[in-house]
């Protein structure tokens, strides 16, 4: 409908990869934000208090996040999302919409789906007319058949790490979804895969490995800990160890996508989330990528402030080392709060995870 599209997330991941984060984020807990809720939310916030940004660094012009007309969330990544773009639409007294997605599905049901592509539909009056623009059900069919070709595209690339050895790891993937994380939809992120993906089969087929003499393959589950992406991924090499699949990496697959049926195909692929399932939906995905890469174990991230993307509380993962037999390990940090991270005790459980693996 002609809007240009701004993610506060991403914004958030920045700041927490710059660690920027860790001064912004007393900045919203001091007006009443607790450190306790998502540190994207708290990073992004303070920032925003504190009239700074990374982007003024990467691009000479830009001051500040841009003013929105319209605030448009989705919940099926959690209520942080909503509050989050609330606090904009009351600074900038612009309209805050969205949709309110279920959360622990098990089977995704035609109920499901008409609930949300209902909802969907419901967005397009008031964007309509903020954009004094007719929608047009004939573009969005074009873009979505893009977004479906980008989605192919991108889990074709990570699925080169099932490859052994794999010509990219967990940590090359969080810096590769850039384009199908803000650009999906656009011929320029399908382009950029069309190049990467060939590259990735070749490097696959020449045994060219990420890490050099991998011996060790993990899956993680979990968020990224932005500011120390190159720290991991540097130790992880060190002990010969790859991380070759993830759940975070595949969040960007949306392969229900179908021009067809717009609407129907959206809602179900945001309902096929795995965010948005149930632990057993959850484990029986997990077990599947365990087997498609070649795991030897699985390293779950429990992150103090994003408990949606957090599924180590409540036993998962001991009941995948009992059933699979395959070890876990359970890291304690945040996504962007490094206060809640000690690189020496990470490092320690690493190092005496791995060592495990030789017993």
């Amino acid at each position: 409908m002609g809007f240009l599209v701004y993610f506060p997330e991403n914004h958030g991941a920045m700041l927490g990869a710059t660690r920027m984060s860790t001064d912004f984020i007393p900045v919203a807990n001091a007006i009443g934000y607790s450190p306790e809720i998502c540190s994207y939310l708290t990073s992004d916030v303070g920032a925003y208090l504190k009239k700074q940004t990374p982007l003024a660094k990467a691009y000479p012009g830009i001051e500040s996040i841009p003013k929105p007309d319209v605030l448009v969330f989705n919940t099926n990544q959690c209520r942080d999302v909503y509050d989050w773009f609330a606090f904009y639409g009351r600074e900038f007294k612009a309209p805050v919409i969205g949709i309110q997605t279920h959360r622990n599905v098990g089977t995704v049901t035609d109920a499901h789906i008409r609930s949300v592509a209902e909802q969907m539909k419901a967005l397009i009056p008031t964007l309509a007319k903020i954009s004094n623009k007719k929608f047009d059900e004939t573009e969005l069919k074009r873009v979505l058949a893009l977004s479906l070709e980008c989605s192919i595209l991108w889990r074709k690339v990570l699925e080169t790490a099932a490859s052994a050895p794999s010509p990219l790891t967990f940590f090359d993937g969080t810096i590769q979804m850039g384009p199908a994380v803000v650009m999906r939809g656009t011929q320029q992120a399908v382009d950029y895969y069309k190049l990467l993906l060939p590259e990735l089969e070749e490097r696959a087929r020449n045994k060219s490995a990420a890490v050099p003499d991998e011996k060790y393959r993990f899956y993680w589950d979990g968020m990224p800990v932005w500011g120390k992406l190159r720290p991991l991924s540097e130790l992880f090499a060190s002990l010969k160890s790859c991380v070759v699949a993830s759940t975070y990496c595949n969040s960007w697959v949306f392969e229900a996508f179908n021009p067809d049926d717009p609407f129907n195909s959206m809602a179900k692929a945001y309902l096929e989330l795995f965010i948005v399932r149930s632990d057993e939906v959850k484990e029986q995905y997990i077990e599947r990528m365990i087997s498609k890469f070649k795991v030897n174990g699985l390293i779950f991230h429990d992150s103090k402030s994003c408990p949606n993307n957090t599924n180590s509380r409540y036993g998962m993962p001991q009941r995948l080392q009992e059933r699979l037999k395959i070890p876990t390990l359970t890291i304690s940090g945040d996504l962007n709060d490094l206060r809640c991270y000690s690189e020496e005790q990470t490092k320690t459980a690493i190092e005496a995870f791995v060592e495990q693996m030789t017993m």
